[in-house]
């Protein structure tokens, strides 16, 4: 099923250029994702309803879901989803509080006189988007909305696509997940047009200071876009699964796990790396088996078997790392003997899971981390959604006479090197001296 990239016995000055990688042009979306964008900042409300009816065949009587739908939602949960969706909130909040949140005030001296201090803090209104395309993937309201309440956002608004089948509203368990974290303000719009209103703002929306949640092509293209009107979380790409394991492994686990993530879209990647041949045939063997029984299997099979998905055979541990860390994964499963310490030599990933039993789907819904995750090889340089990715930092200057006097004539030497007469000046009238 997964085609094989052999890598043994050959050296590449740069991996990047023979592993799997799925082809996401956000550039080439942009030609059909500015006129959407300027329509919406030009018409407003109005451009919002004909995007609606044009991409998803219903426009909502109402942007704004009112508070009424999202109660209904909630209560038609059955009791075991209900509680699905309150442990995987009590363990996120527990890891976002506890980890990721460093918020107030802190100060040093520097001299008599010469204080600086630091501040970090939330931003004051984020919009998050959740996507309600192949899969309505309530698992996304929790993580993009969990860290900015940990960061203590103090206004959150949501929007996610109006549903046909649910008179023009966003899916149910989207809106029930957004009642047990007291989100009210919803809002019944997809693709880029809500990318577009929260940056902008409408009547019914005030625009945001940044937008964070995934999407398709044309939402990370809007990002793109309006980067600089507004903050943005990332541009996320199609989904990752890069399994590290040897001989040791259980093949028809990691079948299971490449599977997991292949069937999130047509362009999810799959992509296992291992030194053993013999395992590989093993894996490959177990998705043809798997498949043969799953109802998604038409969509698995050109996820598992595009260009974006592969075996990588290689020689042995340190190539095996080599490859892992180059590829980036968004999701890394590392199920080798030593799979926590091999885990620990990792550089480059999204999130890691150790031994064979964190499997990708546990982060997905209820291990606790973040399950918004950097894509596309920017693991090598980016992290995954936390609260503090709702946090800015502030710093606060305060000096005296004394404090400034110190170190005065340093500079207006400085101003002067930098050909800048005001900084000098600036400074000269405060100190004395020439200016």
């Amino acid at each position: 099923m997964l085609r094989t990239i052999d890598l043994r016995g050959r050296a590449y000055n740069d991996l990047c250029t023979v592993l799997p990688r799925a082809e996401f042009d956000v550039a080439a979306a942009l030609a059909t994702v500015v006129p959407i964008c300027e329509a919406v900042r030009q018409r407003g409300s109005v451009a919002l309803r004909e995007f609606s009816m044009r991409f998803d065949q219903v426009a909502p009587e109402q942007l704004r879901v009112p508070a009424h739908a999202i109660a209904k939602a909630l209560a038609g949960l059955t009791p075991a989803l209900r509680t699905a969706l309150e442990v995987a909130i009590a363990r996120r909040k527990t890891v976002a509080t506890a980890l990721e949140t460093d918020t107030g005030y802190r100060e040093v001296s520097l001299a008599t006189g010469a204080h600086v201090g630091y501040r970090i803090l939330p931003v004051q209104r984020v919009g998050l988007y959740v996507p309600g395309g192949l899969a309505p993937l309530a698992s996304s309201v929790l993580h993009n909305a969990i860290p900015a309440l940990a960061a203590g956002v103090p206004t959150i608004a949501l929007a996610s696509p109006p549903q046909l089948a649910y008179g023009g509203l966003p899916h149910p368990t989207i809106l029930a997940a957004c009642a047990l974290l007291d989100i009210a303000e919803v809002y019944a719009i997809g693709g880029a047009q809500a990318i577009a209103m929260f940056a902008y703002g409408v009547a019914e929306c005030p625009r945001v200071d940044m937008i964070a949640g995934p999407g398709n092509v044309y939402v990370s293209a809007a990002k793109r876009y309006l980067r600089g009107v507004v903050g943005i979380d990332a541009e996320a790409g199609p989904s990752e699964i890069c399994v590290w394991a040897d001989e040791t492994a259980n093949p028809a686990w990691v079948a299971a796990d490449l599977i997991s993530q292949a069937e999130h879209d047509p362009m999810a990647a799959a992509v296992l790396v291992t030194e053993s041949e013999s395992f590989a045939q093993c894996v490959n063997a177990e998705i043809v088996t798997q498949l043969a029984e799953n109802p998604l299997a038409k969509r698995l099979a050109r996820s598992l078997t595009g260009k974006q998905s592969a075996v990588i055979l290689v020689d042995e541990h340190d190539q095996a790392l080599s490859v892992v860390n180059a590829y980036a994964a968004e999701h890394l499963e590392v199920q080798t003997a030593n799979a926590k310490a091999d885990a620990l030599l990792v550089r480059n990933a999204g999130a890691v899971f150790i031994g064979p039993y964190s499997p990708v789907p546990l982060g997905d819904y209820s291990a606790g981390s973040t399950h918004v995750l950097p894509t596309s090889g920017t693991a090598r340089f980016s992290s995954g959604l936390t609260a503090r990715s709702y946090l800015k930092a502030m710093h606060y200057i305060e000096y005296d006479t004394s404090g400034l006097s110190a170190i005065g004539e340093s500079i207006k030497e400085f101003a002067a090197a930098e050909g800048l007469p005001g900084h000098r000046a600036a400074i000269a009238l405060r100190v004395g001296g020439e200016q």
